[in-house]
């Protein structure tokens, strides 16, 4: 296995070679236009020569991410972390449909775990047995609640939940520890954005209790007592754990923070560099790339909007390479 793992990991070594650099970002930070951009981009190898538009070349890319993983190994579980947010947004887009009776046309997002139809028909028969425990659990529940109060939001926090549950149990029973400390740090992250939204909204303890996901490094008990009492309180017990340093990022905008914890975790990711004989680097290739259409995704709307230059770059993520 060891050796399978290294002529993998060699492949994987060669095409870092072909992601984006500090350097690109900044050529095309100084492009004027978005279409200029996306000449670059072209230039660079991105998209695929019948897809022209910037949703097009994205897709594209991300296509070509999972058929190369696929090349390399037969075993893609140590990849379903990152398919996770669009299975997630495939079930609330399920369970709405279904509970609501309504068209499911262009509500469902491609390339997740499980088909879109799949899904619609589980929500439909009420049947979600084919779905991890916790996300069925929660599906079940959501389509309980959309039934008795119509409420969207109570749903979409439901399964939203579920999600970093099933995150955190991945990395839990996965044999790679990058994956463990990657699902903590992107739960922990998620668990103190929703406390803050939380503060900022007034919501209650029990909307809290329903939303944050335990997690190593968090009392979220604790979390959501600092949430009710004001940010002060929840800035100060952020303070006091493993994500300390992210206090200023929080003090400016949720959208700082967002970028630290994205930020924190590539830097976990580029531990992987060193290692030869696991799926670490796949794995860390495999979010390096997801990381990088992000920021081409981000650069580029800031570019179609006509936002100023720093609006963009205080937006952008750090770079694998």
């Amino acid at each position: 296995m060891s050796q399978d793992y290294i002529y993998a990991v060699t492949r994987v070594r060669a095409r870092e070679t072909g992601l984006l650099t500090k350097g690109d970002l900044e050529r095309l930070m100084a492009c004027q236009t978005e279409e200029e951009c996306l000449r670059v981009l072209r230039d660079k190898g991105w998209g695929r020569e019948d897809r022209s538009s910037a949703g097009e070349m994205l897709a594209a890319e991300e296509e070509k991410t999972w058929e190369f993983l696929k090349e390399l190994t037969q075993d893609l579980s140590p990849f379903a972390p990152l398919v996770l947010p669009t299975d997630g947004n495939n079930l609330k887009a399920a369970v709405k449909c279904a509970v609501l009776e309504a068209s499911p046309q262009g509500v469902f997002l491609p390339g997740g775990q499980w088909a879109p139809e799949a899904l619609l028909s589980m929500a439909r028969e009420r049947d979600f047995s084919s779905l991890p425990p916790a996300l069925a659990q929660a599906a079940e529940r959501a389509c309980r609640a959309l039934l008795q109060t119509g409420d969207g939001q109570l749903c979409d926090v439901l399964i939203d939940r579920a999600c970093l549950e099933e995150l955190l149990r991945l990395g839990r029973e996965s044999s790679l520890p990058v994956l463990k400390r990657y699902g903590e740090l992107t739960v922990a992250g998620a668990d103190i954005r929703m406390a803050a939204r939380a503060c900022r909204a007034g919501k209650n303890r029990e909307f809290l209790q329903l939303a944050l996901a335990p997690c190593p490094g968090l009392d979220t008990d604790t979390l959501a007592g600092a949430a009710l009492q004001g940010m002060e309180a929840l800035l100060a017990y952020v303070a006091s754990t493993p994500y300390s340093r992210g206090v200023p990022a929080l003090q400016e905008s949720l959208a700082a923070f967002e970028k630290w914890c994205d930020d924190q975790a590539l830097e976990l990711l580029q531990g992987e560099k060193m290692e030869y004989e696991t799926a670490g680097p796949l794995f860390a290739y495999a979010v390096a790339r997801r990381r990088e259409t992000d920021t081409v995704r981000i650069l580029l709307s800031g570019k179609r909007n006509g936002l100023p230059e720093g609006r963009i770059r205080e937006r952008l993520r750090e770079t694998y390479v």
